[in-house]
């Protein structure tokens, strides 16, 4: 997760706005609102304003005259909110981390849209009912320091090492969609939720504490407070701009090889939603050739469009950061279904 959002409150007025609106029947008057409202898991949004979102919304705007009106936060804190105003809905769009999109869905929180452009994103980043499509494609990583830790760790044994006591931090699962990620790397690395709830044990030793906020973590990294911490390669891709000494690494399981796994940034037009023809006008953009070619030049990370193939530096040099790495697919549908299960076992190995 990430700090650059934008605070919660400067969107108030807005969503008071379609409050009312909705309380009073008002939905034809909001739906003709020049407005759309997303949800969203933090990273896609630069924090000098020069991200991916805010060249797509500013673009849009232009284009349509619709004004986006943007929330922040945790892939799960998004969820949970959505589904607190369910009854008088707020967003229009919203965008998480799996398996979040798959809670959303489950949730009833997600209507069936398939934006232009969704056929060319394959079959498995997206529903097979078009309740949602990923939109940005990305990869579950970790970041660490290269002034004071030039060589990356190779495994998450090293990580137990005394050296990494109170200079280790990852957010927290449950929370953070790559919180969650770093139980599920876990799990497939060692073999199953056992044996990785006995290792994360162990890591608890060096770790600094619980974190609701992954982008948090990556300044700690890059001025030394932190070695190690969690993170994706979009992101940390990204902040590395302004963040020299951020170096991306996958860790592996003893001397195997290094692994991840894909970590889209998957959209969803929000079900009841108050500017639901503008959340799909939106969707659209998204998806369009144009925004999807600034997926790598503007925001650090990968096309969603299978047809989209970028060839600026950007591309080329995340390319080279998942050479040799070894890329599984998480069971999402037990993932989904089994998430609380995991996260209490987590609670209960590290006394969180």
């Amino acid at each position: 997760m990430r700090t650059y959002a934008k605070p919660i409150a400067a969107v108030t007025g807005a969503l008071a706005l379609a409050s009312t609106l909705t309380a009073c029947g008002g939905s034809s008057a909001a739906s003709d609102e020049k407005t759309v409202t997303v949800y969203s898991a933090d990273g896609l949004k630069g924090e000098a304003g020069d991200g991916w979102y805010d060249k797509v919304f500013k673009d849009f705007e232009k284009k349509t005259g619709i004004k986006v009106e943007y929330v922040e936060g945790g892939s799960g804190e998004m969820v949970q909110r959505a589904l607190r105003e369910k009854s008088n809905t707020q967003a229009d769009v919203i965008v998480t981390l799996p398996p979040f999109i798959q809670q959303a869905d489950s949730k009833g929180l997600l209507q069936a849209y398939e934006p232009q452009g969704s056929d060319q994103v394959s079959g498995a980043d997206k529903s097979g009912d078009g309740k949602w499509t990923s939109v940005v494609n990305n990869y579950f990583g970790f970041i660490h320091n290269k002034k004071e830790l030039p060589a990356a760790p190779k495994s998450w044994e090293e990580l137990l090492d005394a050296k990494y006591k109170n200079k280790l931090q990852y957010s927290t699962p449950g929370v953070a969609g790559d919180g969650t990620a770093v139980l599920i790397k876990a799990m497939h690395d060692f073999g199953g939720q056992e044996p990785a709830m006995e290792y994360l044990k162990k890591l608890q030793a060096n770790n600094v504490g619980p974190s609701s906020s992954t982008s948090k973590l990556a300044p700690k990294v890059d001025k030394g407070e932190l070695l190690v911490a969690n993170g994706d390669v979009q992101m940390n891709f990204a902040q590395a701009r302004s963040m020299p000494n951020l170096g991306i690494w996958f860790p592996a399981k003893g001397a195997g090889k290094p692994t991840t796994f894909a970590l889209p940034y998957a959209a969803g037009l929000v079900d009841k939603a108050p500017h639901g023809e503008n959340g799909k006008k939106l969707l659209d953009f998204m998806l369009s050739e144009q925004a999807q070619r600034e997926v790598s030049a503007i925001g650090g990370g990968f096309p969603a469009r299978k047809d989209v193939k970028p060839t600026d530096a950007n591309a080329i040099e995340l390319a080279k950061i998942l050479d040799g790495v070894e890329i599984f697919e998480p069971d999402w549908a037990d993932i989904d279904k089994n998430l609380k299960t995991y996260v209490d076992a987590w609670k209960s190995a590290t006394g969180s």
